[in-house]
């Protein structure tokens, strides 16, 4: 009989040679196990995706109780739902007073399109300015704002009107002109590597956004929902966004996004043309649910302030000649060694010994440690010792 990893890769599309081929039975809490019951720490979180763990019991309640009610009734602004409603209102409650309206999408690369196209509307210019090594998504508009060019070469051409700063470099501001529609910066810089400006960097560039008339536009998906410390990661600087991008943490392992921004914006994309950006599935009632028992999860189990705490025992107990560098704010880490094929390795022992940790696409020398934010001192202890014998296991080679 064909098992289910013969099906996955005869028909399910693959997006690499050497996928991890783990056949997942079921999760809970920060693990996840396999069809033989092995449990796995799971120290990525899908990618900053369940930060209040898997399978958390309020989210799983509220899925439940939505379920009840009503799942897919009309595209996305027609009816009053009040998953999106109740949603909406407790995200407008951890933003800016003026930041008072909210779009849902399916996804991060859904939102940043959608908030790309309002900073268009709105200001009526069409110059996108990103950052070099940014990494925002792979639909088109998102793969255009994205900073680099190996992943970007063979999809070409792309958007037109991009441009490509240094990230936190002062003087690249300059390019901010009268033209510029849009800056689309990453609060802290996932895919480059856990990279982290200064906050002198954030007010000069909230000032030239001010001065040229330009939207700033804020992606919170891997950032936001208490991973660095703060609900927002912006939070910890004087930055002032005029739209605020959010996925990934956002559902509790539910598929969600948003861009969110004050009324004023939003309602240009209701005319001229009418139903400017639309959806089908964006906030579907099962998704708002989650997102909404997720949010209210971590505000009222403190996950955000714990993240900095947790990072320091992970910072504490990862003492190896191998390591070159430990990057963070609060669970959203980067350790640095000296290679890919050093990291490859080190992935290889830890899962053959029961944890999950990954590269960064534009970084592939450093490992990933973005887990749970539920995740406990014991389990990082545990964690921690895997880790230390999987780069004591790399130093042999």
């Amino acid at each position: 009989m064909t098992n289910t990893r013969q099906l996955f890769l005869s028909y399910l599309a693959q997006t690499s040679p050497s996928p991890l081929m783990i056949d997942v039975s079921h999760a809970e809490g920060v693990y996840f196990y396999d069809q033989n019951q092995k449990a796995y720490l799971d120290l990525i979180a899908g990618i900053s995706v369940s930060n209040v763990g898997h399978r958390h019991p309020k989210v799983i309640a509220a899925i439940e109780a939505q379920l009840q009610k009503y799942l897919h009734i009309m595209v996305y602004g027609e009816m009053v739902q009040s998953p999106q409603v109740q949603l909406a209102e407790a995200l407008v409650k951890t933003l800016p007073s003026y930041i008072d309206n909210v779009y849902f999408t399916n996804s991060g690369s859904e939102a940043i399109e959608g908030a790309l196209k309002l900073a268009k509307r709105f200001t009526e210019r069409t110059e996108i300015i990103s950052y070099q090594n940014a990494y925002h998504g792979s639909s088109h508009g998102a793969l255009s704002a994205g900073g680099n060019e190996y992943f970007k070469q063979a999809f070409r051409p792309l958007l037109p009107h991009f441009r490509h700063i240094r990230f936190g470099v002062e003087e690249d501001l300059s390019y901010i002109t009268e033209k510029t529609a849009a800056v689309l910066i990453e609060t802290v810089q996932g895919e480059a590597g856990i990279r982290v400006a200064q906050s002198t960097y954030f007010e000069a560039l909230s000032q030239r956004c001010k001065e040229t008339g330009t939207l700033l536009i804020v992606d919170e998906i891997q950032a936001g929902f208490g991973r660095t410390g703060k609900f927002w990661a912006f939070e910890h600087y004087a930055l002032q966004p005029d739209i605020v991008v959010a996925a990934k943490g956002m559902g509790g392992g539910m598929p969600i996004g948003a861009f969110m921004a004050s009324k004023k914006l939003m309602q240009t994309l209701t005319h001229n043309p009418i139903l400017g950006h639309i959806t089908t599935f964006g906030g579907h009632p099962l998704s708002a649910a989650a997102s909404l028992a997720t949010l209210q999860t971590i505000q009222e189990e403190q996950l955000a302030q714990q993240a900095e705490e947790k990072a320091q025992l992970f910072i504490q107990y990862l003492q190896h000649k191998a390591i070159r560098q430990i990057r963070h704010k609060g669970l959203m880490m980067a350790v640095e060694v000296d290679s890919f094929a050093q990291i490859q390795t080190i992935i290889q022992h830890c899962l053959s010994n029961g944890l999950l940790t990954d590269w960064f696409l534009f970084c592939d020398n450093s490992l990933r440690i973005a887990p749970p934010l539920i995740i406990t001192p014991p389990q990082i202890e545990q964690a921690c010792h895997i880790l230390l014998e999987a780069l004591d296991f790399s130093t042999k080679f």
